[in-house]
């Protein structure tokens, strides 16, 4: 992984003795203590200050006065405060109170739980709290914010100057208050956007079209705005700038995949796609006829595909890869696909020979474990181009394997390899197509983030008569019976998994671990053969579990998350997941497709752990489609833990949100690759500010990009 860069467009105008590149410890009211814990919010420079965004504000320009407060209503207040302490209660709960005054009256805050604040908030501090106004013991508020914006003095000095303004406040750390980071910010705000004029590099006209301010204009509006409203055209100013570099920095890796590779057009008669469409005993969904045609015209067209094919679990993406390769082999080249481990390849080898039996094309497999005269026959065939359709997994671009004429290459579940397995895959054809398929379904904006240089296709309808499977969500109170209908299933010659979220047991997150319920279910389960996964197995240990589960000598399996990308198991019926408010949708989604895929009605239990309702779990329940889930996981849980499980990492966006931004997204890619397709190394005069800022934001980047 190549770490992000911590700055955005700020990089492109500082000289070596500019506030904006000089350490932060040099500012007014830093020096190096303060500068070491502002290292611990990513605050190393000028630049780094002006960029820090704040995560929230408070707003003092409706400030009500005290006296005027009534039980019911919401509150903003500003006062003094003139006493405190933290007061027991019967139910050992620590609460800390705070009596304000303004010029009209008295009020007591309360943070019930947050003794703590007794030591933050002193007596003379001047306070903003938000929150409701109840009765208890007289008039009350619960703040769910508050803000200390000035120490000490007397009450009310500083209230007429407080009120009518909108606080930032910013990142902290221990030693380093948000009013400290606030205060610093004020005193060199003006030197440092001065350092910032002149130096726009995103053009009039594509800011007007999104009602956007100048950059100077947003960073002061960020840091000092006279209204809250005036913060989210602001910060949509730099998201947008994030936006386009990120999508320019895209547009120029597809550009020159798609120049220097010097692919090859597949234009020959279409005998053996046609044979075996013909042969299909079923027809093709709308879907896939769709995505198949984008694909054949990228293999006709001279330069290189290119594609990302999504398509949920048993959309029917492996048909579209077979027709794929046998475009590829009727125009007399060789094409492979590339698994992550040896079960899946295999299981990729065997769905194939019965696909493509009737094209008298039958793949040869390339693993690890294929070894001595077999092995020396596979890479035989291979380099002679006797194989035309070879599956493997990376023992498919191990030293020794040579391809008489690769022309297309297919990387299944392409999130687990990494960038330079791609690259040999890619190279040992010299301009080769690529094809990379995930039944990982995600958002169409994180999909333009993260794998924007490449043509992204999606198989978004199931074929029919495919049996949905049943998802039910219990609490504690459902367990036992929910187990008792496992027994049943296991019973009728069926199997299961059993999903937990640890390994083992910890006292930090009280969630039921594999490893100690493997013990309890084995002897719950005395009469069946349980089996225990997870990823601290050894690679080969693992291999053999689920080629045991495959062969169905083992019945239920008691597993981790390493079941999320797996092989098919047409027997398995039924799974039951145990703390599922631990998962995301879209992997609670992922683990769900381990079953159903056979002819027998499948179920799974997602288990949480109170009778309380879960908004993401009956989220789950309610719909089988990938895609609908992919959307509400990033809404419900925003785009950084998702990203958190992505190569690129979160850093990626510091101030884009996927959710609110999509027009601004789509708005980028066609600019970026509008301005690719006519200036592909931004050489022309008025594009070299714009390769400069690509350059500072994103050196070292473009390889990563390159390979997708």
């Amino acid at each position: 992984m190549i770490d992000a860069p911590r700055h955005s467009a700020e990089a492109r105008m500082a000289g070596p003795r500019s506030l904006l590149s000089s350490q932060v410890q040099y500012l007014k009211g830093v020096g190096p203590r303060r500068a070491e814990r502002f290292a611990q919010i990513r605050v190393e420079t000028g630049r780094d200050l002006l960029f820090l965004l704040p995560h929230r504000y408070e707003d003092a320009t409706t400030v009500d006065p005290i006296a005027g407060l009534a039980p019911g209503d919401d509150a903003t207040v500003i006062g003094t405060v003139i006493s405190k302490g933290v007061i027991p209660t019967r139910r050992k709960l620590r609460v800390f109170r705070a009596v304000l005054r303004d010029d009209s009256g008295l009020i007591e805050c309360a943070w019930p739980g947050q003794p703590w604040l007794d030591r933050s908030i002193a007596k003379g501090d001047l306070v903003l709290v938000s929150g409701p106004v109840r009765f208890f013991h007289g008039r009350q508020i619960q703040p769910r914010e508050h803000t200390v914006l000035s120490r000490g003095g007397s009450p009310g000095d500083d209230r007429g100057v407080e009120a009518g303004r909108v606080f930032p406040v910013y990142p902290a750390t221990e030693g380093l208050t948000h009013r400290q980071v606030r205060t610093i910010v004020e005193e060199n705000l003006e030197a440092l956007i001065g350092e910032i004029e002149g130096h726009e590099v995103l053009p009039a006209a594509w800011r007007e079209a999104h009602g956007l301010p100048s950059l100077d204009a947003a960073l002061r509006t960020l840091h000092q705005p006279t209204r809250v409203a005036d913060v989210e055209p602001a910060r949509r100013r730099l998201a947008f700038e994030e936006l386009f570099f990120l999508q320019l920095l895209h547009a120029r890796a597809r550009a020159r995949v798609r120049s220097e590779s010097g692919g090859r057009a597949f234009r020959s008669e279409p005998t053996l796609t046609a044979t075996l469409l013909e042969t299909l005993p079923f027809e093709l969904t709308a879907a896939q006829r769709r995505v198949w045609g984008e694909i054949r015209a990228d293999m006709e067209a001279e330069a290189p595909m290119n594609r990302l094919l999504q398509g949920d679990v048993g959309s029917g993406k492996t048909v579209i890869a077979a027709l794929a390769m046998l475009r590829a082999v009727e125009c007399g080249a060789q094409a492979v696909l590339m698994a992550p481990t040896e079960l899946l390849a295999e299981q990729h080898a065997r769905t194939l020979s019965d696909l493509l039996e009737p094209t008298k094309t039958g793949p040869v497999l390339l693993t690890g474990s294929v070894t001595g005269k077999a092995r020396q026959y596979a890479l035989q065939r291979i380099e002679s181009g006797e194989a035309r359709v070879v599956v493997g997994t990376h023992a498919v671009i191990q030293a020794g394997v040579r391809f008489s004429c690769l022309g297309l290459a297919v990387i299944d579940e392409q999130h687990r390899f990494g960038v330079e397995q791609r690259r040999k895959l890619r190279e040992m054809g010299g301009g080769t197509d690529a094809l990379v398929m995930s039944a990982t379904p995600i958002p169409r904006s994180l999909a333009l983030v993260l794998y924007g240089d490449l043509d992204v296709s999606v198989v978004d309808e199931m074929p029919p008569g495919r049996r949905p499977v049943i998802t039910g969500v219990r609490g504690p109170d459902s367990r036992e019976a929910a187990f008792e209908f496992l027994r049943e299933q296991l019973g009728e010659g069926r199997q299961g998994y059993v999903v937990y979220p640890l390994v083992e047991e910890s006292e930090v997150l009280e969630a039921r671990a594999a490893t100690a319920m493997f013990e309890r279910l084995r002897e719950r389960y005395a009469e069946f053969e349980v089996g225990l996964l997870h990823g601290r197995m050894s690679a080969g240990d693992k291999e053999a579990m689920m080629r045991r589960f495959l062969e169905g000598t083992v019945h239920l399996l008691v597993a981790t998350t390493v079941i999320e990308v797996g092989i098919d198991v047409p027997n398995a019926s039924i799974m039951l997941i145990e703390d599922a408010e631990r998962f995301g949708l879209a992997q609670l989604h992922q683990l769900r497709g381990r079953v159903g895929r056979g002819a027998e009605q499948s179920y799974c239990v997602a288990f949480r752990a109170s009778e309380a309702p879960s908004e993401r779990l009956s989220a789950f329940a309610a719909t089988t489609d990938g895609f609908r889930l992919a959307e509400e996981d990033l809404r419900l849980r925003g785009q950084g833990d998702l990203f958190g499980r992505e190569q690129h990492g979160a850093a990626l966006l510091r101030f884009a949100d996927l959710e609110r931004d999509r027009d601004l997204l789509e708005d980028a890619r066609r600019r970026a690759r509008e301005l690719v397709d006519i200036d592909p190394e931004l050489a022309r005069p008025e594009h070299r500010r714009l390769g400069r800022e690509l350059e500072e934001r994103h050196a070292g980047r473009e390889e990563l990009y390159l390979v997708g």
